[in-house]
């Protein structure tokens, strides 16, 4: 054993990989094993002895996993979009604390992990309702987040979360989309023709636009002459309700080709905006949202849903689910499944498939009668070749 003393304490090294740090908070001796290299251990003993003098010492090995999700947060607050650090410190408050806040980071289980996911399916919610599959999935994914930076800062061996077999872990049974058929959609937009809402309907069901890609969308991005649209942003609100704009999901700018109603309906709505601000004394220009209120401000997302929802409750459909009808009425008519993943802007054609795979009963049929016919007709040839 290599024993060597810093003046903030000592370093104790097991093995070029475990060291026993021993330091002095307070009049009070502390010991902990560390995992890591021999200069990360001092790193980690020069934190330990200056948390000491800003008031926020914790033995590493005495953390509970309330304290380190607080230490978390904050790690990655800088690091993501509000809405996502929202959603996070959500789970971990509401979800996570309550069944797991308690536990030594240091000794925690993967069985425990595994009863936790179990109580919060049968009684999870403050009524004491369980809380969905889907949503135990999301706290798995957080708690496993959190759990492989705590490896990460030497603070665990191994993640525990990542040691739970598939079984043991929340399922969800994916739901098939609800969509509505093309009469249905004409029916919609008859009725919405002249209210502000018709530009936002138009640009979900003829072109698959998100909620936040329709409220950020510019004239500056939309080609009425070539016939094309360009995605690159998304506007995103938070709880709080501050409204930010962000690059378009999965940081890709992706161009959508307009079908002929939708130029139409564009190049009339872009007119009546115009004549709009012009009576407000505003002059329109290519920076202008294509969706706005009728002073000229922005959209807020939630503005959007509230009032598409009620007028879209009689169809028994929301926004999201206009985008839906988009993608089914594509495959309805052969579209092949990577211009939907285009178009959509998924970040992958499997995506697509695992959402929309239901309404494709008859590719496997098309695919197994395409060979067949190529295969006769090569065996035809061959027989006609030998007579």
């Amino acid at each position: 054993m290599n024993k060597r003393s810093y003046g903030h304490g000592s370093i104790d090294s097991r093995s070029d990989d475990t060291h026993r740090l021993r330091y002095r908070i307070d009049g009070k001796n502390f010991t902990v094993t560390f995992k890591g290299s021999k200069l990360e251990a001092r790193k980690e003993l020069r934190k330990l002895v200056r948390s000491g003098d800003t008031g926020e010492h914790v033995p590493p090995n005495r953390i509970t996993l309330s304290q380190f999700f607080d230490r978390w947060l904050r790690h990655i607050k800088p690091n993501v979009a509000p809405r996502t650090y929202e959603r996070y410190a959500q789970i971990a408050t509401k979800n996570i604390g309550p069944l797991l806040g308690a536990k030594l980071l240091s000794k925690l289980q993967p069985i425990e992990i595994s009863e936790a996911y179990g109580k919060a399916l049968e009684s999870g919610r403050h009524d004491g309702k369980g809380l969905s599959p889907r949503t135990v999935h999301h706290v798995h994914r957080v708690l496993y987040s959190a759990l492989s930076q705590a490896e990460r800062w030497k603070l665990i061996a191994r993640n525990p979360a990542a040691l739970l077999e598939k079984r043991d872990r929340p399922k969800i049974e994916r739901k098939p989309v609800t969509t509505i058929d093309a009469a249905t959609t004409a029916t919609v937009f008859e009725a919405a023709r002249e209210r502000r809402l018709f530009i936002p309907l138009v640009l979900a069901s003829l072109c698959g636009l998100r909620r936040g890609e329709i409220t950020a969308l510019r004239w500056k991005s939309v080609d009425l002459d070539a016939g094309q649209l360009a995605v690159i942003a998304s506007t995103e609100q938070t709880d709080a309700g501050a409204i930010r704009e962000k690059e378009a999901k999965s940081g890709k700018t992706r161009t959508i080709a307009l079908p002929s109603l939708a130029v139409e309906e564009l190049r009339r709505w872009r007119l009546s905006q115009a004549q709009e601000l012009l009576r407000l004394g505003v002059r329109a220009g290519d920076n202008w949202h294509v969706v706005t209120q009728a002073d000229g401000s922005p959209l807020q997302p939630r503005s959007l849903t509230h009032v598409v929802s009620a007028f879209l409750k009689e169809w028994g459909v929301t926004l999201h689910k206009l985008r839906h009808s988009h993608a089914s009425h594509m495959l309805a008519s052969n579209v092949h499944p990577k211009i939907v993943q285009e178009r959509l802007g998924h970040s992958s054609i499997a995506i697509t498939m695992d959402i929309y795979s239901h309404m494709m009963p008859n590719m496997q049929g098309e695919a197994a009668a395409a060979v067949d016919e190529a295969l006769r007709t090569a065996l035809s040839r061959r027989v006609k070749d030998k007579g």
